[in-house]
């Protein structure tokens, strides 16, 4: 090796990884620094979740769609539930929508870390961008489901209130929620497996919640 090959050599950045003496250091210039590379990950999700069913996108609308039809038989016609006089579809699909995404997000979390595992022990990267991918790429099929429930409020005639305007900040809450809890789970995903009480108790929750 000569000189110039040498001197190539200590030119390249090294980069130590060590444990953080903070749970505050968060490094959030890495993540801005790696933001193509979060683009990358979302859009690997999306890909990935859609290609597993027949049906592709759809199924981010006949999901939800399959459990107001169950929800409208049962609380609705043989329940008698109320529904504060809008019609019984609207108002539980509309309730149907951020806790799925909530669920799903957090699930997709959850497990990131243990799914990318063969990622993280080839190449650096900002660890946190992995339960980052997951709750945005949930956010695409919220998109597909919440424009199917605008074609339901036009459909029956509902004109919204000026309370619409907050349902960005409805939004932004509930993927701040599911990506925080989903950083903590994460982690200790790695220790101890818990991808197996994840349905179970968000099949609890979503039985004993308003929703």
């Amino acid at each position: 090796m000569n000189a110039s090959e040498i001197k190539s050599a200590l030119d390249i950045p090294v980069i130590r990884i060590s444990s953080s003496r903070s749970w505050l250091a968060l490094k959030l210039g890495e993540l801005w620094d790696h933001r193509e590379l979060l683009y990358f990950f979302v859009w690997r999700d999306v890909k990935v979740r859609y290609k597993q069913t027949a049906i592709g996108a759809a199924w981010a609308i006949i999901q939800p769609l399959l459990t107001v039809v169950a929800f409208t038989v049962i609380f609705a016609q043989f329940a008698k539930m109320p529904s504060d006089g809008l019609p019984y579809p609207i108002f539980s699909y509309a309730a149907l929508l951020p806790w799925n995404y909530f669920a799903s997000s957090l699930n997709r979390s959850i497990g990131s870390v243990v799914e990318g595992a063969n990622l993280i022990t080839k190449v650096y990267f900002p660890r946190l961008l992995l339960p980052i991918s997951a709750t945005v790429s949930g956010l695409i099929d919220f998109a597909i489901s919440f424009i199917f429930l605008l074609l339901m409020i036009a459909w029956y005639g509902i004109i919204p209130t000026w309370g619409a305007l907050l349902l960005p900040c409805f939004i932004l809450l509930a993927m701040l929620t599911a990506l925080s809890v989903g950083l903590w789970l994460s982690v200790l995903n790695v220790l101890a497996v818990l991808d197996v009480l994840v349905s179970p108790t968000f099949a609890t929750t979503f039985a004993l919640s308003a929703v």
